[in-house]
C-alpha cells in the first residue's frame, strides 16, 4: 500500500469529549469516526485492526471445535418474551415495530435466537455437544455512552453458545473456553486477569470475566497478592472475618461486655454515634440495610439485610440473594423514611428481633460473616433503644447470604493473602447458563432413555471492538498508538525523507517491492509532505516499525525505528538482501 492512496486523515487537535487516550488516538489517527452517541464508522486502518482481532479469535474458536454462524441483527420480540427477558432487560433493549406492527428488538445478545435454532434442529443427545458462535454487530441503548469504543451503543462482539446433555459436559466446555480465551488474549498481547464474576442480565449458575488491566477501567476488581485469585467487586469473596486485633481497635471495651439487655440510646441513629456511645468497635454492631425491591410486574416490597457495622452492602449481591429462590426482582432502591414508618419501623433503630412478625417481611437476610456471631449490638425496633449482648446463634431459621462488599485489605478466601483493588476493562465473559433459557423456551432433546429434557447451555462473549482501546490504554504513549505485534497496522512503513530526491525514491521503491515479495505488510510513505509530518503520523498511528530512507544513503545506511520505545538501529545497505533479511528479522522478533 502506498500512503498517498490510503483513505486516511489525521488530526492534530484532541477532539472534545474524548477523555481517554485510546479514544483520542483512534479519532486523531482516523481509525474511526464518531457519527452519533456511541456509534462509530470504522475507516480502513480501524477495519484492518478489527480484522486482525477477528482472525485470531476465529482461529482459536475453530481450533476448540466451535462452528461459526451468522444470526440476524434483528430478533423477533416474541423470542424475548418466551425467555422472560423482554420486560426484564430494561431500557437498554431497543424495541421497535415494522410497518405490519410486528415487534422486534436490536440484539444486544443472542441467547434467545440461538436457543430457537437449537430448539428447531437439535432433537437427540447424539447431536450433542454443539458449540455455535458468531462475530457480529450488537446494539445496547446505553444511557451514557462514553469512553469511545469501551462503552459504545453499537459494538462488535464474538458471542458463542454451547449445548450439552449434562452439567459435567458443560463444565468441560467452560474450562475449554477459559483456556481458549487465555490463548486469544495472550496472542493479542493484552495484560489481563481472569476473575470470578456476577452473571448479571445473562443469568446462569457461574461466570468468569477477562479483564484487561488499565487504570481507566470502569470495573473494580479484587486481586490476591499471594495467589491467582481475582474477582469483580460484585462477586468478590473473602475469608471469614476474625475479631479485630487489639492494635486495630478504636476502643478498649471490645467486645461489649453485657448480658442481653435493652439500653436507652436517645437519638443514636447511625453506626458511628452508636460506636462512640457504647465505646465499642463497629465490628460488633449489627447494621440494618432496608431496600425497596422492584419486581418484574412493577410492584415493590421492603427487604431487609443485616451485616457488621464496619461493612457495606454490595447491591448486586443483595439482589442475587433475593433472586436465589424466586427470580422476580429487577432492582433495589433505598427505602424512604415514609416506607419504614408505614412498616412500623423507626429509622436508625431497626433490628432482627420480632422483625418478621412486625413487618410480615418475606426477605430477611444476614451476611455470612455474621454466622452465629455473638456480643453484638442491634436496634430494638423501638425509637431510642438498642439491644446489647445479642447472640445470633440463639435465633432460629436465619438465612445467611454473601451480602457485604469486600474491602481492600480483606483476606483471600483461597490462601489468606491480602486482597487489593485494581481497575480493569471487561474484554471477555463466559457463563454457565444451565437450562435457564431452554426451559423457558421449551428447547428439549431426547436423552438415552428417550425422555425429553431441557438442553444445558453455556455462553461465551468477547468484545471485539473493545479490544482496540484496551490495547491502547495499556501500551500507547504520549506520542500516539502502540499496538501489540499481532495487531500492528502495518509491519513496517518506508518513509522517504525527501520525495524530490530521485535516489531516495528509487531505493525506497525497490525496498518496498522486495518486502512485498516476502509477504511483509509494508506501507510506502510516498507523500509530498515534510519529514517531521511523516514521523508524527508514524508515531500517532503506531505502525510496528519504520525504515527511514534519507541522507544516510550517502553513507550507505538506512535507519530502522521500532515504534514501541522508539528504539533506533542503523542498517547497512551494501548487501541489499542482507538489509531485507535484517528488517524481516527485526519485525519478527518483536
Amino acid at each position: 500500500m502506498r500512503f498517498s492512496k490510503l483513505f486516511l486523515t489525521t488530526i492534530k487537535e484532541t477532539p472534545k469529549d474524548a477523555v481517554l487516550k485510546s479514544h483520542q488516538y483512534l479519532l486523531r489517527g482516523g481509525f474511526v469516526q464518531q457519527v452519533g452517541s456511541g456509534i462509530y464508522n470504522f475507516f480502513p486502518l480501524g477495519k484492518k485492526v478489527l480484522d486482525k482481532v477477528r482472525k485470531i479469535v476465529k482461529e482459536e474458536m475453530d481450533n476448540a471445535g466451535a462452528q461459526e454462524v451468522l444470526m440476524g441483527f434483528i430478533t423477533p420480540a416474541e423470542l424475548w418474551r418466551e425467555s422472560g427477558r423482554y420486560d426484564k432487560y430494561g431500557a437498554e433493549l431497543l424495541r421497535f415495530k415494522d410497518r405490519k406492527e410486528n415487534e422486534f428488538v436490536l440484539g444486544p445478545t443472542h441467547e434467545e435466537m440461538v436457543t430457537y435454532i437449537a430448539k428447531t434442529f437439535v432433537k437427540s443427545y447424539k447431536q450433542l455437544p454443539l458449540h455455535l458462535y458468531q462475530i457480529h454487530t450488537k446494539f445496547r441503548d446505553e444511557l451514557r455512552a462514553r469512553f469511545g469504543l469501551i462503552r459504545a451503543r453499537e459494538f462488535i462482539m464474538k458471542d458463542g453458545y454451547s449445548f450439552h446433555s449434562s452439567n459435567e459436559d458443560l463444565d468441560r466446555e467452560f474450562d475449554l473456553m477459559e483456556a481458549t480465551y487465555r490463548r486469544i488474549f495472550e496472542r493479542l498481547g493484552i495484560d489481563f486477569k481472569v476473575v470470578e464474576a456476577d452473571s448479571g442480565a445473562i443469568g446462569g449458575s457461574g461466570s468468569k470475566e477477562f479483564m484487561a488491566l488499565a487504570d481507566c477501567g470502569e470495573d473494580t476488581i479484587l486481586v490476591c497478592s499471594n495467589c491467582e485469585y481475582g474477582a469483580n467487586i460484585e462477586a468478590g469473596k473473602r475469608a471469614k472475618r476474625n475479631a479485630p486485633r487489639p492494635n486495630e481497635l478504636k476502643f478498649d471495651s471490645n467486645p461489649p461486655q453485657a448480658a442481653f439487655a435493652k439500653f436507652h440510646t436517645p437519638n443514636i441513629k447511625d453506626i458511628e454515634s452508636l460506636s462512640n456511645f457504647f465505646k465499642v468497635d463497629a465490628f460488633y454492631i449489627l447494621k440494618s440495610v432496608v431496600k425497596k425491591a422492584l419486581k418484574n410486574d412493577g410492584s415493590s416490597e421492603l427487604v431487609y439485610f443485616f451485616m457488621r457495622g464496619d461493612d457495606e452492602g454490595e447491591e448486586t449481591k443483595m439482589l442475587n440473594a433475593l433472586n436465589l429462590s424466586n427470580n422476580a426482582y429487577i432492582s433495589l432502591e433505598d427505602a424512604e423514611i415514609k416506607d419504614l414508618q408505614k412498616a412500623g419501623l423507626e429509622a436508625g433503630f431497626i433490628g432482627p428481633y420480632a422483625l418478621k412478625n412486625l413487618t410480615r417481611a418475606q426477605h430477611i437476610y444476614f451476611d455470612e460473616a455474621l454466622f452465629e456471631a455473638s456480643n453484638l449490638i442491634c436496634g430494638a425496633n423501638e425509637k431510642d433503644y438498642h439491644f446489647v449482648g445479642v447472640d445470633l446463634s440463639a435465633f432460629e431459621g436465619l438465612e445467611y447470604r454473601d451480602l457485604a462488599m469486600v474491602k481492600e485489605g480483606d483476606l483471600c478466601s483461597r490462601c489468606g493473602g491480602k486482597l487489593n483493588f485494581t481497575k480493569g476493562i471487561e474484554i471477555g465473559h463466559i457463563f454457565k447458563l444451565g437450562s435457564k433459557y431452554s426451559s423457558m423456551m421449551n428447547a428439549t432433546f431426547l436423552d438415552p432413555n428417550g425422555k425429553a429434557v431441557p438442553l444445558i447451555m453455556g455462553c461465551y462473549g468477547i468484545g471485539i471492538s473493545r479490544i482496540l482501546p484496551a490495547i491502547l490504554e495499556q501500551k500507547s504513549d504520549e506520542k500516539g498508538c502502540v499496538w501489540s505485534k499481532e495487531m500492528s497496522v502495518f509491519d513496517v512503513v518506508i518513509i522517504i525523507s525527501n520525495i524530490k530526491d530521485a535516489q531516495q525514491v528509487a531505493f525506497a521503491q525497490n525496498l518496498y517491492e522486495r518486502l512485498l515479495s516476502c509477504r511483509i505488510d509494508v506501507l510506502l510513505d510516498d507523500r509530498d509532505e515534510r519529514f517531521g509530518s511523516k514521523m508524527n503520523d508514524f508515531e500517532l498511528l503506531g505502525f510496528h516499525s519504520a525504515v527511514i530512507v534519507g541522507k544516510g544513503l550517502a553513507e550507505e545506511k538506512v535507519e530502522m525505528i521500532l515504534r514501541e520505545g522508539l528504539r533506533k538501529t542503523e542498517i547497512s545497505i551494501k548487501d541489499f538482501e542482507s538489509l531485507v533479511a535484517q528488517i524481516i528479522q527485526m519485525i519478527e522478533e518483536k
